[in-house]
């Protein structure tokens, strides 16, 4: 790929995709969910936004503050950034859960290597460990270990769908979701919501749950005080409309971050 194209970064995310389709990680749906995303990204510019970044500070704090927190995994997220899963999980002291909507024989296998490859040491929900279920979801994503996310208080759900988002939610866990589209039913009911590709915002939350992993208690409860998701969502959804008043004005192509 030419560093100089003017898609290359893009470019080179549907190449990770694509070509985990045939190791099995990901699913062909899976390419379909991304370019949804990755049209939501043009209006946000490929930029990590303010509100993305108020959004990670807070969900670091939640994730330290966890006494059970889970790190739920899908295909399309362990082809991305398998390494930064790997590094937020012993970061925030989280369990890798490996949850997928689509049970397509031998991806749960393909995806707990691509964690163990990445430095994993457990992973859970493979198998018959997913022995539990989630009475508030419908989808073959009810399924859930019992050592994993159906004990947890906090489930980090990256690329999600809405009804298993909604499902933790009701019951009484807090859910932080990294979605591209504010409007997304994951997006509307998790409790932390960052809008932002999710190649640019794993790096950004490990770094600073690192970061933050000094401070005490008060301090990281601090700065969940006030927090409102609506108000990310909003802010979010401002930026994306000025971006598009300001193509539409010109009229032309408007490079990534202008």
């Amino acid at each position: 790929m030419d560093e100089k194209h003017p898609r290359a970064r893009a470019i080179r995310i549907r190449e990770m995709l694509t070509s985990n389709v045939k190791n099995k990680v990901v699913a062909l749906a899976g390419l379909i969910a991304h370019g949804r995303g990755e049209a939501f990204d043009y209006l946000l510019g490929e930029r990590t936004t303010e509100p993305a970044e108020k959004a990670i500070n807070v969900a670091a704090a939640a994730l330290l503050l966890a006494d059970h927190p889970v790190l739920s995994v899908n295909g399309n997220v362990a082809a991305l950034c398998p390494m930064e899963l790997v590094k937020l999980s012993k970061a925030s002291d989280a369990k890798l859960e490996v949850n997928l909507f689509h049970k397509l024989p031998g991806r749960e296998a393909a995806i707990e290597r691509a964690l163990r490859e990445a430095g994993a040491e457990e992973v859970l929900g493979i198998g018959d460990a997913a022995s539990a279920h989630i009475d508030e979801v419908f989808s073959e994503r009810r399924r859930a270990d019992p050592n994993g996310i159906l004990t947890a208080d906090i489930v980090f759900v990256p690329l999600e769908d809405g009804d298993r988002t909604e499902g933790l939610v009701k019951m009484g866990k807090k859910v932080i979701t990294v979605d591209l589209n504010p409007l997304s039913r994951t997006a509307q009911f998790a409790s932390i919501t960052i809008v932002d590709n999710v190649v640019r915002a794993m790096p950004l939350l490990v770094s600073q749950v690192e970061r933050l992993r000094k401070m005490d208690d008060a301090q990281l409860e601090g700065i969940l005080s006030g927090y409102s998701n609506r108000e990310i969502l909003s802010e979010s959804m401002r930026i994306m409309k000025e971006r598009l008043e300001a193509l539409s004005e010109k009229g032309v192509y408007i490079k990534p971050h202008d």
